[in-house]
């Protein structure tokens, strides 16, 4: 039997799960594997990259699960600092730069994984290029923060942008002995909730001493003679001044490679897959990560959702299919937590935006109430809101702001999300009890409650 050769293109959660998956059903007798990874960094997690900055996570490597060299000694030929810069789909080779010495070479393929990720957004900006300035996707845009944190004797940091990787940053910084300005352009912080408890979000950030500007219009970033940022100008005439920037405007998906060479796109711009994660009329070809678009089970349409958990969980099926085996990734329901200092942060499911452009009619229900039983001592309060479709009760969707103990309580309504539960079936939800954890009705429990009230009050 000819040897078969896998090029995975990507060394993080998707690809290096994906080859690792493929080499566990394939030895090197049968599957060779070529991986290129353009960082110096495999199989992390990015995800702790705003911990590691924060001093929580002491040493940058303590976010590495395994280093190259453990890749290399699976048989899987990897190599980093390589750029893969063309796909050939005709030829089935793909062509890399070494991004050290320039040189460039083509390599053939059987099989084909992309898992190029997803890039910080760059605002074209005067001054965006200037030192001091930073995106955060990778390990590497992490070294260099932390290089630039090191060298710096100001203490005021600017976050431009207020979605998850902002609020985390902010944090960090705050952590760091820093003096925090957010701006951000929409009317409240985190965009993934609803305004109603993004504003609970910013007063929160408030109350802890992070700066958090609504409405504002990045339109530069101001530079010394050095060429070091040193502020941040917006539209509205201000200036923040600022020893370092941090842009957390959120995330695109990496498909330039992609798109060059036809591979379809969806709306969001990723990858578009069948659910074995093959590319849609590709069948040596597949993709996972943050560079694709995933099948939102609530709304029935394609979204672009760049979470660890789902890189990782395609990398698995990818390797399945690769390796032989078979497996599928079904789609999400838009589970994410994060939190700012002791404010926890969580949504699963359609915001109310996006349930209108579902076309869906739906009710509201928002409760507020206690992580634990109200007498038991350090008690926090949190709030839940809740959307339901109109007529049937069918669960759309769950967004929590509160004290510890709150972001976690979303996995219920994921799962009941996943499960097509109505409101009312929830209030039946057999859930865990003691008042060290929860009040006699859960909160997720409470607000199912009244979704079901307002169900019934809005009748058809």
């Amino acid at each position: 039997m000819a040897t078969e050769r896998l090029v995975v293109v990507g060394g993080d959660a998707a690809g290096m799960s994906a080859a690792s998956q493929a080499r566990r059903l394939k030895g090197p007798a049968e599957l060779e594997i070529v991986a290129f990874e353009r960082g110096h960094f495999t199989s992390y997690s990015a995800c702790g990259i705003p911990y590691w900055v924060g001093g929580q996570v002491a040493e940058r490597d303590d976010l590495i699960a395994r280093t190259p060299e453990e890749h290399r000694a699976r048989d899987i030929d990897l190599r980093t600092r390589t750029e893969v810069v063309e796909l050939d789909l005709a030829g089935s080779r793909v062509r890399a730069r070494d991004l050290d010495s320039g040189s460039e070479s083509w390599t053939g393929y059987d099989k084909l994984v992309l898992a190029t990720g997803a890039r910080p957004v760059r605002p074209r900006l005067p001054g965006i290029g200037a030192h001091g300035v930073h995106g955060i996707q990778s390990l590497d845009d992490g070294q260099r923060l932390m290089d630039t944190l090191r060298r710096t004797e100001g203490r005021r940091a600017v976050v431009v942008g207020a979605g998850y990787i902002g609020v985390e940053m902010a944090e960090a910084l705050v952590a760091r002995g820093y003096e925090v300005t957010v701006l951000h352009r929409g009317e409240q912080p985190m965009a993934t909730l609803d305004p109603d408890m993004g504003g609970l979000v910013h007063s929160a950030m408030n109350r802890m001493g992070i700066r958090t500007v609504s409405r504002a219009e990045v339109t530069k970033i101001l530079t010394d003679e050095e060429g070091r940022a040193r502020a941040v100008a917006t539209s509205a005439g201000e200036e923040y001044e600022a020893d370092v920037v941090v842009l957390g405007i959120g995330v695109e998906p990496r498909t330039a490679l992609a798109r060059a060479a036809g591979l379809p796109l969806g709306p969001s711009g990723g990858i578009l897959t069948d659910l074995s994660m093959r590319v849609r009329g590709h069948e040596n070809i597949w993709s996972g990560g943050d560079c694709v678009e995933v099948l939102d089970l609530v709304a029935g349409r394609t979204r672009h959702i760049p979470l660890g958990t789902h890189a990782n969980k395609h990398g698995q099926v990818i390797g399945s299919g690769v390796g032989g085996g078979y497996a599928t990734f079904p789609g999400v329901v838009g589970t994410a937590v994060s939190k700012v200092c002791d404010l926890e942060i969580a949504r699963t499911g359609l915001r109310e935006r996006d349930a209108l452009e579902a076309g869906l009619r739906f009710v509201t229900a928002t409760i507020t109430s206690t992580n634990t039983a109200g007498y038991y001592p350090g008690a926090a309060e949190m709030t839940v809101k809740m959307l339901a479709e109109r007529r049937t009760g069918r669960l759309l969707g769950v967004q929590i702001v509160g004290g510890a103990g709150a972001a976690k309580r979303v996995d219920i309504a994921a799962v009941a999300l996943t499960a097509g539960m109505t409101v009312d079936r929830m209030v039946s939800l057999d859930l865990g009890y003691a008042p060290p954890f929860s009040p006699v009705w859960d909160p997720i429990l409470v607000a199912a409650r009244k979704a079901v009230s307002a169900v019934h009050s809005a009748g058809v």
